[in-house]
């Protein structure tokens, strides 16, 4: 989980929406490098950041060294004491057993607690990885699916898992963010070589570049113009609320 900086400015958009309050404890679930987390620290919240990766947790403590960053697996954590709100932006993605996120984010909520999350949702990235597929499948014998990485949900599957746990949905949908990449004729490879790997493991670096340029020609039409890649984002945005017990 986590993100590079670029993801982070797609995600202010989701900052607004979860609209931090001064005073209450946030958990930033698959917090990166910081950027958003420190971002809602700015408004006055206390900010707790978890991430499962070590480089990126020891950046984001480097950049913010005033906000308390921990290293955490979003599915199967467990928080000392409940907090007020959970966040979390471009990150859900990469954790494929979602009821298990689920579970935990309830469990780490205190009653009356909302829970705010922006994620690739169904159909996203959907050009790039038939293009990852079909090359994989035409040149090399191998079923992309096994490799995906990413759970996509749809708005009906992520909002039935959040029900059955309990919560009340306050908000969902999914909208198409096709997002530009920098670096001209070199954007696709560079998002695939920070965001596919397993696609390709076991390639040696003479395979994988034969691979990547393949998947070029493969996306081109689709994905490439006017000088520029454009990645098929399509995300997903939920709110929910954990209730208060009822009385009596």
């Amino acid at each position: 989980m986590g993100q590079p900086c670029h993801v982070s400015q797609l995600g202010k958009g989701i900052v607004d929406l979860f609209d931090p309050q001064p005073g209450e404890t946030v958990l930033d679930l698959g917090c990166g490098m910081g950027d958003l987390a420190h971002e809602m620290a700015m408004r006055g919240a206390k900010v707790i950041g978890m991430d499962l990766s070590p480089w990126m947790i020891e950046a984001a403590r480097a950049k913010y060294p005033d906000i308390s960053f921990l290293m955490g697996d979003g599915e199967q954590f467990v928080l000392d004491e409940p907090v007020d709100a959970i966040f979390s932006n471009a990150a859900l993605h990469w954790m494929k057993r979602a009821e298990k996120v689920v579970a935990c984010v309830w469990n780490a909520l205190k009653p009356g607690g909302r829970f705010v999350a922006e994620f690739g949702g169904q159909g996203n990235v959907a050009a790039v990885i038939g293009a990852i597929g079909r090359v994989l499948e035409w040149d090399y014998g191998i079923d992309a699916s096994v490799r995906n990485p990413w759970y996509f949900s749809s708005i009906g599957q992520y909002s039935t898992l959040l029900e059955k746990q309990g919560f009340r949905v306050t908000f969902a949908a999914r909208f198409d963010r096709p997002t530009p990449m920098k670096d001209g004729e070199n954007g696709l490879r560079l998002w695939l070589d920070g965001f596919a790997d397993a696609f390709f493991e076991g390639f040696s670096p003479a395979e994988r570049e034969v691979a990547v340029r393949k998947t070029e020609a493969e996306a081109r039409d689709e994905l490439y113009r006017d000088g520029v890649w454009h990645v098929d984002y399509r995300r997903l945005r939920v709110a929910a609320v954990k209730p208060l017990p009822k009385d009596g």
